[in-house]
This record gives structure tokens, C-alpha cells and sequence, in this order.
């Protein structure tokens, strides 16, 4: 890991939704047969960095059986090309055998799952084990959309607490198998402002409540009133206790997705509405970075490219906010569009399948490069050398 880290990512989220078809972007984005086309179009972009795994529910089989086929193949390609993969082990979805997040079986069959991979590729380094825990216990067990499709705080804490859980003993797992293992944490960076003092309560206990799944993956305490709220809900105190004696943090990276969506206005009547860009990436980076003091790395952004060159100038200001937190003395490894093509039914946050094509990549299906992908060309070439502000994380992946 050397240099700073710009990076793109393929997308392979995979949910089950209402209808209960999996959402597999993989192949709506046409991925299984043209990722070859993929990798030429990361490189040339010039960059070193791919936000990268294989799909959960078709590799991982039955407990102790996986098919590797599939990710021997694009593996060994991205070896080959010299891309160095940040190994994405679980986005959005469990295959059907294990069902949800509700099952408590999940952080013991994914630690193998992981452990299998580590083994298997012993040359990755990087490692994403659990996508966006957040969003996906919010999605899956809280607002009803995906998996479990749920929508109590019981739920949603039960689908938090297996995620981190699977995430931390992921995170032991891989380390047996390859020390000198870097986690780069890939979860929403988010902000909520009342748009009426009667919506100030409200909006405290959401700021306080996007915490959660990285205060428990490294260890942070959480406030008394989150404490009760995840006791109240059926988190144990063995449970909270587990989590307060992680020893992973300091082979960590705080990745976090800044969005048009991360920040939104708290209604008198509990309702919340976008609220794009009130504070912006470089302002909520650093509460982050004040909480966990942890190296950080900006792991996700995309704006849709409607012909007007929005799309060119989010890259633009997401990438002086890159610059601007830097400048404030945090140390940020990098920087990353995803994804490198268009995605499908995003629009809608992949509640059911429509087929709607949304013009977020850095190229578009076809693989013809979008304004944002020359964008984006030209920042890496001119900004390659910016050196990242050394952390004891660095040191110890380059030294």
C-alpha cells in the first residue's frame, strides 16, 4: 500500500426483496460476462485500486463448501494487471442456506467463510468484510426493504449485532491467515439537522444512532442512552461486552460513503427529507475521525450524469473535501468513485426490480467512458503523487 489510494469499485450488492428475487448487480450490470472489459476500463483511469469481491451467495455453498471458480478467475486477473483488490467479502446479502441477518448462526459461518478466502488468496491484503453494516441492518430490518424485510429497533439491532459480529471475527480470521492485514471499513458517513426545534430530540438520537455499528466493531463505548436502546432491544450485556474487547481496531481504516442522501432534515413529525450537502464530506469526516482517531479513506461517492455536468462537479467538490481534510491534519489514504459502471434500480435503493438504469458510473454499460470517468482520469494523473499522511496503519503495510 503505497502512495495515495484512488479507487473504484464493482458493483455486487445482492440483496432479496419483496418479491423475493436477489438483486444481483453483478449481473444486472453486466459484470459475468464482461469483466475483462471492467478491469481495462480501471486501468485506463490509471487507477491501482478495485473495491472488489465475489458474490457471497453463489461462492458460499454450504458450511465448509465454497465455489471458487468464478473468483479464481477475476482474482488471478487482477493479480496479473497488477490492481490491487480490496477484497469486498459480503455486500447487502447472505445466501439462501443461512437466509437472513436474523440468523444467529451468520458470524460463525462468514468467520469461515472468510478464513477460506484468506487461505485461498493469500497475496490480497486488503479487506472489506462486511459492507456498509449501517445501511444494511437499516435496510433489511428497519425500514423493510431487503432480506428479512423488517421494521422494528428489535430487529435492527439483532441484524446489527450479528453484522459486526461476523465482521470482527472475520477480521480474526483473515488475520490468521495474512498478519499484516489492512480493514478498510466501507460505512455511511451521515448527519441529521432538525428543521424545528420540536425535531431537535429526534435529531439527537439519530446522530447518536449512526454510530452504532462502528462503536461496536471497534470497541467505542456508546453513550447511556444508546446502551439502554440496545439493551431494550435485545443486545446482552455478553454481547455488548464481546465487542468492548475487540483488538482489531488498530489494523483498521475508516472508509466512509459520502452521498447527496447523508444528510437529512428531522420533520416535527418524525419524517426525514434529503438535505444535500449542509455540512459536506470534509465536516462530518472529522467527527468520525474525532470519535475513532483512526486513519480514514473516503470509500464511496457517485453523482447521476444527467448531461448537465453535475456529475463532473460532485467529483470535483467531494475531491477538495478530500483535500480540505487532509489540510486539517486528518490522515486520509484515498479516494473513491463507485462505481466504475452504471448501476441498475438504484434509483429506488434496489427495493424491487425494475431494470431502471441509473447513470452513476464512470462508465456507462457499453463501457464508454462518462464525463465523470474522463473527470476522474484526469485528477488521478495530475494528484497520482500525493503522498497520504503517514499513521501507524501505513507504516505497518508498508514497512
Amino acid at each position: 500500500m503505497t502512495g495515495f489510494m484512488f479507487a473504484t469499485g464493482v458493483e455486487n450488492s445482492a440483496p432479496v426483496v419483496a418479491s423475493g428475487k436477489r438483486l444481483d448487480e453483478l449481473e444486472a450490470c453486466g459484470h459475468y460476462a464482461r469483466w475483462r472489459e471492467d478491469f481495462d476500463c480501471v486501468q485506463e483511469l490509471g487507477l491501482q485500486y478495485l473495491r472488489y469481491g465475489p458474490q457471497l451467495f453463489s461462492t458460499f455453498q454450504g458450511e465448509g463448501r465454497y465455489d471458487w471458480s468464478f473468483a479464481d478467475e477475476t482474482f488471478g486477473e487482477l493479480r496479473r494487471r497488477g490492481i490491487t483488490p480490496i477484497a469486498d467479502l459480503c455486500h447487502f446479502g447472505v445466501p439462501d442456506w443461512i437466509g437472513d441477518f436474523q440468523n444467529p448462526d451468520f458470524p460463525r459461518l462468514f468467520e469461515g467463510y472468510a478464513r477460506a478466502f484468506a487461505q485461498r488468496y493469500p497475496w490480497v491484503q486488503l479487506f472489506t468484510p462486511v459492507n456498509e453494516m449501517y445501511i444494511c441492518a437499516k435496510f433489511s430490518a428497519l425500514t423493510g426493504w431487503w432480506n428479512e424485510q423488517l421494521t422494528g429497533d428489535r430487529s435492527f439491532v439483532t441484524a446489527l449485532k450479528h453484522m459486526v459480529r461476523a465482521n470482527v471475527l472475520a477480521m480474526r480470521a483473515i488475520l490468521e491467515a495474512r498478519p499484516d492485514a489492512i480493514f478498510v471499513q466501507s460505512e455511511s458517513s451521515e448527519h441529521y439537522h432538525a428543521v424545528l426545534p420540536s425535531a431537535i430530540e429526534r435529531q439527537d438520537f439519530h446522530n447518536r444512532h449512526r454510530f452504532l455499528s462502528l462503536d461496536l466493531n471497534y470497541g467505542h463505548q456508546v453513550d447511556a442512552g444508546m446502551y439502554q436502546y440496545l439493551l431494550d432491544n435485545g443486545m446482552t450485556w455478553e454481547e455488548y461486552d464481546f465487542f468492548q474487547h475487540n483488538t482489531t481496531k488498530s489494523r483498521c481504516i475508516v472508509g466512509n460513503d459520502y452521498y447527496p442522501v447523508s444528510e437529512q432534515w428531522v420533520l416535527p413529525d418524525g419524517s426525514l427529507e434529503s438535505a444535500p450537502d449542509v455540512l459536506g464530506y470534509s465536516e462530518i469526516t472529522r467527527q468520525y475521525f474525532d470519535r475513532y482517531r483512526l486513519p480514514v479513506m473516503h470509500t464511496e461517492t457517485n453523482f447521476a450524469e444527467a448531461g448537465d455536468g453535475a456529475a463532473v462537479r460532485w467529483l470535483r467538490k467531494e475531491f477538495a473535501n478530500v483535500l480540505r481534510v487532509r489540510e486539517a491534519g486528518v490522515p486520509i489514504l484515498g479516494f473513491t468513485w463507485y462505481s466504475i459502471t452504471d448501476q441498475v434500480d438504484w434509483g429506488i435503493m434496489l427495493r424491487e426490480a425494475r431494470g431502471v438504469v441509473n447513470a452513476l458510473g464512470l462508465f456507462d454499460l457499453n463501457r464508454k467512458i462518462r464525463p465523470a470517468g474522463q473527470a476522474y482520469k484526469e485528477l488521478v494523473a495530475g494528484w497520482r503523487e500525493l503522498t497520504p499522511v503517514q499513521t501507524g496503519v501505513l507504516k505497518m503495510a508498508t514497512g
